[in-house]
C-alpha cells in the first residue's frame, strides 16, 4: 500500500513515516499544503495522513477538495489538543478519524488499521450491492446472471437478461428501439426494430404476472419502452 503524509513537522513526519512502514507501506512525505493536495489528487495512495495546521493550503482545504472528487481515500487527520471545533469541522467534510498530537505510534497505527478495515469492509459491501439490482421484487444477481422474482428463479436468454439490466438499471428513463438496438446488439447490428418488439414481449412473458397489464417493463408511448420507476 502506497501511504501519502502530509505534515510540515519534521520530526512528526518522520516518526509517522516510521511507523507506517511497519504495516508495511511505501510511504511518502509532503511539508507543504498544496504539494500535498497535488500528490494526493495524483491517485496514487490508498491512504493519507494529514495534518490540520499546514502552511500554504490548510488540512481541512485538502480535506474538503479531496471529498469534492470521486476518488475515495481514507483520511486520519492530525491535531492538536487546542483545535477542537477543526476535528468536528474536519470530520464534518469527510476525515474517516482524528488523532491528537503526541501520540503514540502503536495508537497511530491501531488508528489507521481500524481505518483500512471500516473502509474495506465497506467497499466489499458497495461492491455486492453494485452486483446485484432488486426492484419490486425482481432481483438481478449480475456476477452469477441469475434473476429470480420472490423465491423463483427465472431462465432468461442471453440478450434477455442484457435487456432486463439496462432497464433495471435506468428504471424511468425511456428507450427508443433504435437506442435499444444500439445498446444491446450493437451500432453495427443491422436488424429490424421488430427485434425489440419480439424480445421484449418474450421477457415480459416471463416476469410479468398480468401481459395486460404489465408491471415491470412499461410501453412510453410514442417512444418505446421503459422500466417502472415506481417499483
Amino acid at each position: 500500500m502506497n501511504i501519502l503524509v502530509v505534515e510540515d513537522d519534521l520530526n512528526i513526519a518522520d516518526l509517522v513515516a516510521i511507523h507506517l512502514r511497519d504495516l508495511p507501506a511505501e510511504v511518502t512525505v509532503k511539508n507543504q499544503g498544496w504539494q500535498g493536495l497535488d500528490e494526493a489528487l495524483s491517485g496514487k495512495y490508498g491512504f493519507l495522513v494529514l495534518d490540520l495546521t499546514l502552511p500554504g493550503l490548510s488540512g481541512l482545504e485538502i480535506c474538503r477538495q479531496l471529498r469534492q472528487r470521486q476518488q475515495y481515500i481514507p483520511i486520519l487527520m492530525l491535531t492538536a489538543r487546542s483545535e477542537e471545533q477543526d476535528k468536528i469541522t474536519g470530520l464534518e467534510m469527510g476525515a474517516d478519524d482524528y488523532l491528537t498530537k503526541p501520540f503514540s505510534p502503536g495508537e497511530l497505527l491501531a488508528r489507521v488499521k481500524s481505518i483500512l478495515r471500516r473502509t474495506q469492509r465497506e467497499s466489499r459491501q458497495m461492491e455486492h450491492q453494485l452486483q446485484r439490482i432488486e426492484r419490486g421484487g425482481l432481483c438481478m444477481d449480475l456476477e452469477l446472471r441469475t434473476v429470480q422474482k420472490g423465491a423463483a428463479r427465472i431462465e432468461l436468454t442471453v440478450k434477455e437478461f442484457e435487456l432486463l439490466q439496462l432497464f433495471m438499471q435506468n428504471p424511468g428513463r425511456p428507450y427508443s428501439r433504435s437506442e435499444i438496438l444500439d445498446e444491446i446488439w450493437g451500432e453495427q447490428f443491422e436488424g429490424l426494430e421488430h427485434t425489440v418488439n419480439s424480445h421484449i414481449n418474450r421477457l415480459r412473458a416471463k416476469i410479468e404476472h398480468d401481459l395486460a397489464h404489465p408491471e415491470f417493463i412499461l410501453t412510453a408511448w410514442g417512444l418505446g419502452y421503459k422500466f417502472n420507476d415506481a417499483l
